[in-house]
């Protein structure tokens, strides 16, 4: 019976189809131990494939020295390996930049789990393999079963050898297959004693070690159920893209607990193996006590244990809560959780009476699984929270005994005044003491000085004095009532201040994201947004900063911090790049270029990386805490939200002038295509009359060469226009002002448009007092020459054209008016826009709208204004007001009255 899957489970099957399309395949040739035959089958395999006409190069291949392995290294190509120096010996290592460079259709890497020399760009060969496939390629590669991460503990309780060469299992996980690689132990242990795998003295060695029978008999097994399991994924793989079966619906979900033990190692390679098997998502939580503050150390080590469950596939998440049991068991309902892996460590048995968090979490948990992992003795013990301090142990403790002694004297001052009720005063003062210690040092100072307020209590104000004797035994209900309270202020007290510290230190975390996001989103400009977010992450860690971004081609660019260390360091600008092209980790404290002496962070937007922040801090560690990894991660994600908003501005701006620049193109050809045509017709129909028709006489033939003349001009003037108007538009002139008298520029303007007002008297009043002025002086005899051909247009002839002038407060009015039928009400302001034509006058149709535009232009190129009104008298009347350039020499002048 075949199911038809969801509308989410298509699209998520097409969306990782499509990523699989760009990423390389990964061949894995699996076995238990060494000499198996991995290599030797890989080799042959290859051979078949370069004799079918395929692709293939030897990136890095190990024989051991085996004669068969390495003839069959013949004909195939080989790239070259790439020599690191490492304490004065030479070392040969997998060139990753050769292989990407040479970029063949499959590469041969064997080793998987082989840890790089120093100085490589990634610290183990898997993330090489991992970038080889991102870059496209396909790659095979060797693999014992003790190399598996999650395995790793296993296959020390096996063998009692710890392997450190590990790779995580999303790695094999990820493998486009897995070929088994299997003979019998027999026939290993044959291979080693007759020198097939290693030199006889290595193979003396690992007889008497790790090739026993009985660890390569486990050591089979578990890469027979590895490799079965793989097998079965493939099976359901295969079945839920055929639809054979409907998705199960189990809902198994796997919390780990994650503390400072030990044992929390253990844990979580347990939950990963129980997960795999389930094929169900897990979780690694961590609870935050609000009465307890963890120590450094503490924070270390369960970040430690966070950085693997990560690279083991696991969400990491940290709660705080009052109550561990509650907090843990409230989340891990609230997300469907199934089943919860917690650590336990060995304890004395008095320990035991008095119950555990396991015990809490077994009796509370309910429906939900608890599996409980012990850990083994002997573990790395955890450090008490004063081994890493400075301070003297005890010094919080006698700290909390001299608050006690000064509260002793204090009551001792009470009872010498005599004052009413002194023994319970006595107790208040006892009590404040202790609630001043729990809140200046700490729950164990505090519990320590409710002890000794009793004792001093009894000792020095219970009588008899000066000893611990009572002489009345209701003393004592008053010495347990007085422990308990001081017990639970200092436990109140001490809880409170950590909870305060806590929010206090959340509050400054989101107070910097907040910060940060107001200052962004109050700039543009790639610059400004680097340089503003550089600065905030850099007083928000404490170190230096340094910010890259992606160029289109070439490596990325330091646009923030060249004056650090990290910009002068080698390792940066690859570090950045690489952060930039994979979208991941790395640097300084990772395992992807350690010698870095920054960790890098890759600057992520919706739709790509854009950039890299490097961070350089004296303890790197610190910024890997999951708590401040997210910090800097929701900094950079800001940052990266920024620019990418001012690129799409960017964008969206550039995209909107290509459409007006389109339909101001579109509008011209519209608009001109009939001025265009008008004098062009008129001068091909005179001149062909003037060619056709020779024996014309004299007055016809000069009218037709006026008229030619004519039209000529007006063709002559309307591609002016439009020039001109074309480069206001695009910002290609720029106001070229000099000294001069607006009397000549009027002149000049009334002398060019001579021939258009002959026919309209034209009156000019200047004052006298003109000073001269810093204008454009060919500009304002320009939108002189618009003003008075618009009026010579738009009005019937004999009415008079009036040009006045006057200053204003620092300011030139220069008025254009005329008495023709004025403009039509609401459209003042429109007639200054490209294209529009006013439809009364004669000749209205002559004009092509970009004459008052262009008067608009000039105006506000000059720091001014241009309006349009009508007159009350009638008429309309243009006045541009322009501002007027300080200290301009005054040069005097006749009143002028002209007419024309």
């Amino acid at each position: 019976m075949t199911a038809r899957p969801t509308p989410d489970d298509l699209l998520a099957r097409v969306q990782a189809e499509e990523a699989q399309k760009q990423r390389g395949t990964l061949k894995i040739f699996f076995g238990y131990a060494a000499g198996v035959g991995k290599t030797y089958a890989m080799l042959e395999t290859a051979q078949r494939a370069r004799a079918a006409g395929q692709d293939i190069v030897v990136g890095y291949v190990e024989p051991h020295g085996r004669a068969e392995t390495e003839a069959l290294l013949e004909g195939l190509e080989t790239l070259s390996q790439q020599p690191l120096d490492y304490r004065g010996v030479t070392l040969r290592e997998f060139d990753i930049d050769a292989a990407l460079r040479r970029h063949p259709e499959i590469i041969l890497v064997d080793e998987l789990a082989h840890t790089n020399a120093a100085g490589s760009r990634h610290a183990k060969r898997w993330q090489d393999v991992e970038e080889l496939r991102g870059a496209g390629i396909e790659v095979w590669s060797t693999l014992n079963v003790q190399h598996i991460e999650s395995l790793n503990d296993v296959i020390a309780q096996v063998t009692g050898i710890a392997v450190r060469e590990t790779v995580p299992d999303s790695i094999i996980e990820s493998a486009d297959e897995l070929e088994l690689i299997d003979i019998p132990p027999e026939e290993l242990l044959s291979r080693l004693q007759a020198g097939r795998i290693y030199l006889p003295e290595q193979a003396r060695r690992a007889a008497g070690n790790f090739f026993q029978k009985t660890n390569l008999s486990a050591l089979r097994e578990l890469s027979l159920r590895h490799a079965a399991q793989r097998v079965h994924q493939d099976v359901e793989l295969g079945r839920r893209e055929r639809s054979v079966l409907q998705s199960w619906a189990t809902g198994e979900r796997l919390l780990v607990c994650v503390g400072p033990s030990p044992t929390t190692t253990r844990v979580i390679r347990t939950a990963k193996r129980m997960a795999a098997a389930l094929d169900a998502p897990w979780l690694a939580v961590a609870i935050e006590l609000n009465s307890i503050a963890d120590s450094p150390s503490r924070q270390e080590q369960i970040a430690r244990h966070f950085r693997l469950a990560e690279q083991l596939g696991a969400e990491t998440i940290t709660l705080s809560g009052s109550d561990f049991t509650t907090t843990l068991l409230d989340y891990a309902r609230s997300r469907n959780v199934t089943k919860i892996f917690i650590g336990k460590t060995r304890h004395p048995r008095w320990k035991r009476l008095f119950g555990s968090i396991v015990d809490d979490v077994l009796e509370q948990s309910g429906d939900i699984d608890v599996y409980i992992i012990h850990g083994e003795a002997g573990g790395s013990p955890i450090p008490r929270p004063w081994s890493a301090s400075r301070d003297w142990p005890w010094r919080p403790y006698l700290m909390s005994l001299a608050a006690i002694a000064m509260g002793s004297g204090v009551a001792w001052l009470l009872k010498h005044l005599q004052v009413a009720d002194a023994e319970a005063n006595t107790v208040m003062v006892f009590l404040a003491a202790v609630a001043v210690s729990a809140y200046w040092l700490g729950r164990g100072p505090a519990v320590f000085a409710s002890i000794v307020a009793v004792l001093t209590f009894d000792f020095c104000f219970v009588p008899p004095l000066w000893t611990f004797a009572v002489a009345d035994t209701q003393y004592v209900v008053t010495f347990a009532v007085m422990l308990s309270i001081a017990l639970g202020i200092s436990t109140l007290t001490s809880r409170l201040k950590t909870q305060v510290e806590r929010t206090r230190l959340r509050e400054q975390r989101t107070a910097a994201l907040y910060h940060l996001g107001q200052q962004l989103s109050s700039l543009s400009g790639s610059v400004f947004l680097v340089a503003v977010a550089g600065k905030e992450i850099a007083d928000l860690c404490g170190g230096e900063v340094a910010i890259y971004l992606r160029e289109p081609s070439g490596p990325p660019r330091l646009l923030y911090g060249e004056r650090t260390r990290i910009a002068t360091h080698p390792v940066s600008q690859p570090a950045a790049h690489w952060v930039i092209e994979h979208d991941q980790l790395a640097g300084a404290g990772t395992s992807t270029l350690p010698n870095a002496i920054a960790l890098f962070f890759p600057i992520t937007a919706s739709q790509e990386t854009t950039g890299a922040l490097a961070i350089l801090v004296p303890d790197v560690q610190r910024l890997l805490e999951p708590d401040q990894r997210r910090l800097l991660e929701a900094c950079a994600n800001q940052l990266a939200l920024a620019l990418e908003r001012d690129r799409l501005a960017i964008d969206a701006a550039e995209s909107r002038i290509r459409a007006e620049a389109e339909q101001v193109r579109s509008t011209l050809l519209s608009s001109v295509s009939h001025d265009l045509k008008t004098p062009l017709a008129a001068i091909a129909g005179a001149s062909s009359s003037l060619l056709q028709t020779p024996s014309l006489p004299e007055e016809v033939r000069r009218q037709l060469l006026e008229s030619v003349a004519e039209e000529a001009q007006r063709l002559n003037r309307l591609l002016e226009n439009i020039l001109q108007m074309s480069r206001l538009d695009a910002g290609a002139v720029s106001p070229n002002k000099q000294w001069h008298v607006l009397e000549e520029i009027v002149g000049s303007a009334l002398h060019r448009t001579a021939s258009e007002l002959k026919n309209h008297p034209v009156k000019v009043q200047l004052p006298n007092d003109l000073p001269l002025m810093l204008f454009d002086g060919l500009l304002l005899e320009q939108l002189l020459v618009n003003l008075l051909e618009n009026a010579a247009r738009y009005t019937p002839p004999g009415t008079t054209v009036c040009i006045t002038a006057a200053i204003d407060s620092h300011k030139l009015r220069l008025t254009v008016s005329d008495a023709g039928p004025g403009l039509e009400p609401g459209t003042e302001k429109r007639i200054f826009e490209k294209f529009y034509r006013a439809s009364p006058g004669a000749d209205s149709g002559r004009g092509s709208g970009l004459g008052l535009a262009i008067c608009q232009a000039i105006v506000q190129a000059h720091g001014g204004q241009i309006s349009a009104s009508n007159r009350p008298g009638g008429g309309a009347e243009f006045v541009a007001i322009l501002p007027l350039a300080p200290g301009a020499p005054h040069v005097p002048l006749e009143e002028t009255t002209q007419s024309t």
